[in-house]
């Protein structure tokens, strides 16, 4: 138990190494690396765009190297590689799109999709009872981390530049991240627990023909859709209900608060309620945020869609990193994460276009709320029909 919870640590940190190949940490840099590579926001984002989408198609064959090959050595050498990129993005010379969109690349299949899969599978692995505690309190600590990564980055970016934000970056994946992998114990029940019997579980093809791996992976990459065209256009659709820009600010800081509450508050309800019922809540309160939004016009009104969506959020979260494990077994466990993983990234690649071209369309971002909305509750009723399967012994 005790290895368990080591892991749970490390696996907190290899998460927050992922930060230079996520959109919040690639957010911190895209305005002075714009102006100091000399390039438009369009070709940006398309740069972006297609990083993202095929930085997605590792997430299945990095899945089956962690079930072969163990997580240690893997994750290590991932977490190496990505530092030698992320070097590399900072001394890129400007005008190199080629090259940029090859290392944006490389840092969301490193980073956003293999080193997250290790992430998850190496708590998912290490716990067979009580998974869904260990993974509200590995959210809670992925949450703190963030915060404390991104306020430090964002301050290095204005007092020395881009460059050197990332350069710390790649530093810091080698002194930080990759030696505490090493404290990393080979998740398995053989290694955290030598009396325990061989893992066993359901194979990628069987879950896939599963209503639970479906159910948890739309909600999951449904939310993620959301909340990442929400993300890139937050301060707009605010504005667009009549908020200033430090409302903005004040609103993701208390959403991203309610969301510990959230994240730990699903670990503990795991252990005495079904995941199919919490999903089904996390999707409900969502929902009805979703629908709030669009209609808020009182600040009063906003901090309740602030509590309503953190509260989901942190829910949503912990409920994806724990439901693999306990449906389906620890055998096959990086394959099935792999690709439930792609669903995510491949539905955070989305997400903006869709909001972007609904308000092109409709000139609110109000219509796209109204659609996404009853989505979200759709998907948490079916949730409430579900039952986890029993791990088959393959």
């Amino acid at each position: 138990m005790r290895a368990g919870w080591i892991n749970v640590v490390v696996a907190a940190i290899v998460m927050l190494a992922t930060m230079p190949g996520r959109t919040q940490g690639l957010g911190l840099i895209t305005e002075p690396l714009l102006g100091d590579l000399h390039l438009d926001r369009v070709t940006y984002a398309t740069i972006n765009l297609w990083a993202t989408l095929l930085g997605a198609a590792i997430c299945l064959p990095i899945g089956r190297v962690f079930d072969t090959l163990g997580l240690r050595l893997t994750t290590l050498l991932l977490t190496l590689a990505l530092a030698a990129v992320v070097w590399s993005m900072s001394q890129l010379a400007a005008g190199g799109w080629l090259a940029l969109f090859l290392l944006v690349l490389a840092t969301r299949a490193l980073g956003q999709s293999a080193l997250s899969i290790a992430s998850i599978t190496a708590v998912g692995k290490s716990f067979k009872e009580r998974a869904g505690l260990a993974m509200g309190v590995y959210a809670v600590l992925l949450s703190v981390g963030f915060m404390l990564a991104f306020v430090h980055v964002g301050t290095q970016v204005r007092a020395a530049g881009w460059r050197s934000a990332w350069a710390q970056i790649a530093y810091g994946l080698i002194l930080i991240g990759a030696p505490a992998i090493l404290f990393l114990r080979e998740p398995g029940a053989a290694a955290v627990d030598p009396a325990a019997a061989p893992a066993t579980g359901t194979t990628l093809a069987d879950a896939l023909k599963t209503p639970t791996f479906w159910i948890f992976g739309i909600a999951t990459a449904l939310f993620g859709l959301v909340s990442s065209g929400l993300g890139l256009f937050n301060q707009a659709v605010l504005a667009e209900r009549g908020f200033a820009q430090s409302v903005y600010v004040t609103f993701l800081a208390a959403t991203a608060i309610v969301a510990l509450v959230g994240q730990f508050g699903s670990g503990w309800l795991s252990l005495y309620w079904p995941m199919p019922r919490l999903l089904a809540i996390a999707m409900g309160i969502y929902g009805i945020a979703l629908v709030l939004l669009s209609l808020v016009t009182a600040l009063w009104q906003l901090w309740i869609v602030a509590v309503l969506a953190g509260l989901s959020g942190g829910m949503i979260t912990t409920l994806f990193f724990a439901v693999w494990g306990q449906a389906f077994g620890q055998a096959h466990l990086g394959r099935i994460q792999g690709a439930a993983q792609m669903l995510t990234v491949l539905a955070s690649a989305v997400g903006p276009l869709v909001f972007a071209k609904g308000a092109a369309l409709t000139g609110s971002y109000v219509p796209g709320l109204w659609i996404l909305a009853p989505l979200v509750l759709l998907t948490g009723a079916a949730a409430l029909r579900l039952h986890l399967p029993a791990p088959s012994p393959r």
